[in-house]
């Protein structure tokens, strides 16, 4: 098993004990990564992208969203909280960022780095690389949300050539906190720099080092379990400390279109929710989008206000980050990174597409696979059904290819 899939299995988890074979997960996983076995469901992590659909629809709360401990901090003498936008959605009656910026520092950090601070530089950055680099197909697909990202590399290949080889937000954000540690005298090995997360794709991200040659966080956090950390600590404040250093066109990557909106002067199409996402990039596929420059798309209701590790309605989160940039300016007072050049912000390499779906490696066996799938099926109902643990007769035949499951599974075939 390889890393990237070792990484996955602590991405996304079954609790045997709450799962009731309900089926809900396996029958809304848009890469169809599940199946119902013996009344549990089970994971194919190969398919998997981490997108945490079946995390937020489970109604038994079987399926969980891995991240580190926050005691995971303890390890560095030297601790950055790396602080996603989604964050600051998360609290009421909040007028002012910095009071969580400084709450931050009481719960156990040395200093903060916002990712809104760091969306800002890829903003500008993409619009530098749009205007210089002619794509043979438009539009150009964000890779913000990274299950986007595994998603395409899944399950939509073709689209591949048309993805932004641009690092995330996190990315640049992790290095340049390090990078502003070290000029502060700070020894590199004392460093630790941990992202609190909205999503378990940004978990699995960054644990793989999507787009990286290795991976740069020390640690992923959930934004849930920071927030029961957090929440007293604002409350005890005695002093704010003017910590803050984004403007209002970084916090609105925390909704969706805002990546898009700050992209300016260009066609762009901004989707959230995984079945719009797939409808979206169905379209792409089809070549009926190419009056469109440039393509926002996220996983998550709402964007990344709606990822699983939040604690908020992604809806009243994105309201409340909505009141916050009113009171910000446009851009980030304090320049940062002007000494960079345009491979500080790409890509180091290209992620590879995924060919979990190839029915085998030799194409001889590949052929006779087929034909025992076009068999099964014609005796199928094609109901769809998920009696059969599958989330589709086509899953269904395909497994029983693959001699996981016996064809009298299907409670109405057809003997």
């Amino acid at each position: 098993m390889n890393e990237e899939i070792k990484s996955m299995l602590n991405t996304v988890m079954l609790d045997p004990d709450k799962c009731k074979g309900c089926i809900t997960c396996m029958k809304r996983c848009p890469t169809e990564a599940i199946r119902v076995r013996n009344g549990k469901a089970k994971v194919l992590y190969e398919r998997c992208v981490a997108c945490g659909e079946c995390v937020r629809l489970c109604p038994h709360q079987a399926k969980l969203a891995s991240f580190d401990s926050f005691d995971v901090i303890n390890n560095y003498k030297y601790k950055i909280a790396v602080v996603a936008p989604a964050l600051y959605g998360q609290f009421n009656n909040l007028d002012d960022i910095n009071i969580i910026l400084n709450g931050l520092l009481q719960i156990g950090f040395d200093d903060v780095f916002e990712v809104s601070r760091a969306a800002e530089l890829v903003t500008a950055a993409t619009k530098k690389y749009m205007k210089h680099h002619k794509y043979q197909q438009r539009p150009i697909i964000s890779t913000a949300c990274p299950a986007v990202l595994e998603l395409i590399l899944v399950r939509f290949h073709s689209l591949a050539d048309r993805l932004l080889p641009m690092k995330a937000p996190v990315d640049i954000a992790i290095n340049l906190a390090r990078e502003e540690a070290v000029k502060k005298g700070v020894k590199k090995e004392d460093i630790g720099v941990f992202f609190i997360s909205p999503c378990p794709a940004k978990v699995f991200a960054l644990k793989t080092g999507m787009g990286l040659e290795k991976p740069e966080a020390d640690g992923v956090l959930s934004i849930a379990e920071v927030y029961k950390k957090l929440l007293p600590a604002m409350k005890s404040l005695t002093e704010v400390k003017p910590l803050a250093k984004s403007g209002s066109l970084g916090l609105s990557w925390a909704s969706s279109g805002g990546e898009a909106a700050g992209v300016c002067d260009v066609k762009f199409l901004a989707a959230d929710g995984i079945e719009n996402v797939i409808n979206v990039l169905k379209e792409l596929e089809d070549d009926k989008l190419q009056y469109l420059d440039f393509v926002e798309l996220n996983a998550c209701n709402g964007g990344c206000v709606g990822g699983v590790l939040n604690v908020e309605n992604p809806f009243v989160a994105k309201a409340r980050i909505r009141a916050l940039r009113k009171n910000l300016k446009y851009t980030a007072s304090e320049p940062i990174a002007e000494d960079k050049d345009e491979s500080f912000y790409l890509w180091d390499k290209m992620p590879e597409v995924k060919d979990v779906f190839r029915l085998d490696e030799n194409r001889r066996v590949a052929m006779q696979k087929l034909a025992v799938i076009e068999n099964v099926l014609s005796t199928l109902p094609g109901l769809d059904c998920g009696g059969c643990g599958a989330p589709s007769c086509r899953a269904f035949a395909e497994d029983v290819a693959a001699n996981e499951v016996s064809k009298d599974e299907c409670v109405r075939y057809e003997k």
